[in-house]
């Protein structure tokens, strides 16, 4: 009780020094008011003080009131109640203190009970403590098996978790030495999709798992490097994959030439193709011997020469690690590489044709793996992406061809190249490739070889002509008539009935160019083969081929021949005889050309040969020859000429140079007599030449004298050397009126020498006032007789005179007749000069 006495007071200060005489706790201010609401007011506030629920504060808040002296009068009453509570706590320990002494002399009472019940407690404890040891260590005995058990149990089953994973990861190791990357690629996933996972806990998981990426990078590296090795096999097995690719095809193609010509059917072995893929049979060829073991022969394929395996499984590998699009750009950028390196051909591919065939093997053993991968593969090479390299190839292949083949001027090395293009051609066309663009590059290497024959031939026709000796071809017996006609289609009824020996018109080199020509269609003709073409092409390429050998090739070449210094007139008129020979054998040739090809010449828009206008070309060049040669001849017999322009007399003869040029005229002539004249049209050309070269002769001949008279240089001429002149111009007359070349009619020859007779005449006779007279007048003796050119010659004559004149003053008897002379003379030059005058005013 004095506790609480104790403990108010200090309440009561507490609470004063919390809120001080300042606080808002609400006192009344009249003793009216603390009798009506004291109780009431503060017996609700020390209710909320008193409840342990309440915030103080609030309460506390809701009593002061800013009131003066409200802070002492809430002590006050607080001072009274608590007076109060504490007469009730000591009423209320008045009323218990009785009960709890009772209690307490109880409990000291049980506290004896306790210490004995304590001990024996104890006791009881320390004994059951004893028994119970070994219990308990029994108990921790089998606790600590059942734990070990239940541990074992756990490994057991951890163990049987990872004993697969190491199982997987051992047979990993073992493909991975075995190199069966692709196995090794399928275990790793399984171990990281299965079995890792389930033991993923375990740091030898853990390191497992780190090591899978690793052996996945190397598996790639090992694929990448086996992928390099193959690539660079193929690259070394291109040349024999494409040779035996392209022998097989050639092969194939004998063999299918063969059927086609075997009249008698039976069973054959089939043949089959490079890769494996398509056998091809044939029925109906039995072949023995050679034949028969070169179909029992092991065809090879691309696999059997290349192991495809490293690229197999580096695709397989990069599939499964999705890395196929990388392998696959990597694989076609590699191939594109190599494609370009075998494209590229060796500086000296053309000169040999093993140069040609090593390219073309490369180049085909490259598309054949190619199509293999292609067709084993699923889109690691696309028929795109072969087409785009095939293109690419195939416009290279052209141009180099295009290129190399310009070099080769050997027409054998062209055609071996063209067998060998068809061949390249057909094995790739048997591989799905088009090959239109070499078949028509064929045409283009056609015309070079045509080229190269032209050439070849041109050698060989200038050898036949430099080899030939122009006469006419001796036959003493029969054998040998049989054999130059087997050579050559000649056939002349009349020479067939003389008798032998005899001699056959043309010259040797006619049956050497018939079958030269010939000899050019068969070569030509290897060139058209296997070229997929029909008969008429084939026949058309035939005879526009012999078109240029005769047109432009042996046109030429006879060309040159007649232009040669060394051909003489002799050799020009057997020529002409060779050409009209050669021109009658066209027909012959033609009908070779038909039997060749089986294509009727009656075919529309079949070529014709053009021989005719070659041979006629070339006899009119030869006429043309003749005649040019024959006047030049005649110019170096005038060159010979030595006259004495101021000789008093005449020698009474002719002159020795030019009695040597008419006999050389007469024997001249006497050749053309050899010119065929086998029918009436032969006959009319052989005299039509003969005429028109005598009679070219003739013309130049008096032409020639023509100016040596009236030469400038030459400024005067006695009338002794104008009558030994007349004697040299009576000489050329009779040799004109001699005939020296039948067909002439009347004196037609003789008038190429009436100009110089008329002036000759003029001075002779100096019948001036006739000419004079009759000058302008069609009927006029000296109609040929030009004003000028007598002009000209009178005046000479006039100097010549003079200079006789004074030589021979001494006979005075002369003198008055010179003078007469004279000046009749100069009379007839003014006259002659008026003329000359009156005609270039009149033109």
């Amino acid at each position: 009780m004095s506790c609480w006495k104790h403990d108010c007071p200090s309440l009561t200060h507490r609470l004063a020094d919390m809120y001080g005489s300042s606080s808002s706790l609400k006192i009344p201010t009249s003793p009216q008011e603390e009798d009506k609401g004291e109780g009431k007011v503060y017996g609700n506030v020390f209710a909320e003080l008193e409840s342990v629920d309440l915030p103080l504060g609030t309460t506390l808040r809701s009593v002061y009131d800013d009131q003066p002296n409200a802070h002492k009068r809430f002590m006050e009453k607080l001072d009274a109640r608590i007076r109060n509570h504490d007469r009730e706590i000591e009423k209320m320990c008045n009323f218990h203190h009785q009960g709890f002494v009772d209690a307490i002399t109880e409990l000291l009472k049980v506290r004896a009970d306790a210490e004995k019940l304590m001990g024996q407690v104890s006791d009881t404890n320390r004994r059951l403590q004893d028994a119970g040891r070994e219990v308990t260590a029994q108990t921790e005995e089998v606790i600590r098996c059942r734990i070990q058990q239940r541990n074992m149990a756990t490994t057991v089953e951890k163990l049987q978790l990872c004993i697969p994973v190491l199982e997987m990861y051992s047979k990993l190791k073992e493909q991975l030495e075995s190199k069966r990357y692709y196995s090794a690629l399928k275990t790793m996933e399984q171990l990281e999709n299965i079995y890792i996972p389930r033991v993923s806990q375990y740091r030898f998981c853990q390191i497992m798992a780190e090591t899978l990426p690793k052996l996945r990078e190397e598996i790639k590296e090992i694929s990448m490097s086996d992928l390099k090795d193959f690539l660079e096999s193929i690259r070394k097995h291109s040349d024999k994959i494409g040779e035996t690719a392209m022998r097989q095809a050639q092969q194939h193609r004998t063999f299918n030439s063969a059927v086609q010509k075997q009249v008698t059917l039976s069973c054959a072995k089939p043949l089959y193709g490079l890769n494996g893929r398509t056998p091809l049979h044939h029925n109906g060829l039995s072949t023995e011997g050679a034949d028969e073991e070169e179909m029992d022969e092991e065809v090879l394929t691309a696999q059997d020469l290349v192991d495809f395996s490293p690229v197999y499984r580096c695709l397989h590998i990069y599939t499964v690690l999705g890395d196929r699009e990388t392998f696959e750009n990597y694989y076609r950028k590699q191939r594109k590489k190599q494609a370009r390196l075998v494209l590229q051909p060796q500086s000296n591919m053309h000169e040999t044709v093993e140069g040609y065939r090593k390219y073309f093997n490369q180049i085909v053993g490259f598309f054949v793996v190619e199509d293999h991968i292609l067709h084993a593969t699923q889109g690691l090479v696309t028929r795109a992406f072969t087409d785009e390299l095939w293109n690419m190839a195939l416009s290279k292949i052209i141009a180099v061809l295009r290129t190399h083949s310009s070099y080769c001027n050997d027409p054998d090395l062209v055609l071996e190249l063209k067998n060998l293009i068809v061949i390249f051609a057909d094995t790739l066309q048997g591989y799905g490739f088009p090959v239109n663009r070499l078949f028509d590059l064929l045409f283009e290497v056609r015309d070079q070889y045509n080229e190269t024959l032209l050439k070849k031939w041109a050698l060989l026709f200038r050898d036949i002509f430099e080899q030939d000796n122009y006469s006419p071809i001796p036959v003493e017996n029969e054998e040998e008539y049989k054999a130059v006609v087997s050579r050559f289609p000649f056939h002349d009824a009349e020479i067939e009935k003389q008798q032998f020996p005899k001699k056959l018109p043309m010259s040797q080199s006619v049956p050497q160019i018939y079958s030269q020509v010939k000899e050019f269609i068969y070569a030509s003709l290897k060139f058209s083969e296997s070229l997929h073409r029909s008969s008429t092409e084939i026949d058309d390429m035939l005879r526009k081929s012999t078109n240029l050998l005769l047109t432009r090739t042996l046109s030429s070449c006879l060309q040159n021949l007649i232009k040669k210094p060394h051909i003489g007139l002799t050799e020009l008129v057997q020529i002409i005889i060779n050409t009209t020979h050669l021109e009658h054998a066209c027909k012959y040739l033609e009908d070779f050309i038909t039997n060749i090809t089986n294509v009727s010449p009656e075919t529309v828009h079949t070529t014709r040969l053009y021989g005719l206008s070659t041979f006629k070309d070339a006899r009119h060049a030869a006429e043309g020859e003749i005649y040019t040669k024959l006047n030049q001849k005649i110019d170096e017999f005038i060159q010979l000429a030595d006259y004495e322009w101021g000789m008093a007399e005449s020698d009474g003869r002719a002159s020795g140079y030019l009695m040597d040029l008419i006999n050389f005229l007469r024997s001249t002539f006497q050749v053309f007599t050899h010119l065929p004249n086998n029918n009436n049209d032969h006959a009319a050309m052989s005299g039509k030449v003969a005429q028109t070269a005598c009679m070219s002769a003739c013309k130049h001949l008096a032409t020639s004298l023509m100016q040596m008279l009236l030469d400038t240089e030459l400024k005067q001429i006695s009338m002794g050397a104008i009558q030994q002149f007349n004697l040299d111009v009576i000489q050329c007359e009779l040799f004109a009126s001699s005939e020296p070349v039948p067909g002439f009619q009347g004196d037609t020859l003789q008038l190429a020498f009436i100009d110089l007779r008329q002036l000759l005449d003029l001075f002779m006779v100096w019948d001036w006032s006739t000419y004079l007279a009759d000058y302008g007048q069609p009927t006029s003796k000296y109609l040929r007789v030009n004003p000028s050119t007598a002009l000209a010659l009178l005046e000479k004559v006039n100097r010549g005179m003079k200079d006789t004149s004074k030589k021979n003053n001494i006979f005075s008897q002369f003198r008055k007749n010179d003078r007469d002379k004279q000046k009749l003379i100069e009379t007839v030059v003014k006259q002659l000069r008026s003329l000359v005058n009156g005609m270039s005013q009149h033109s």
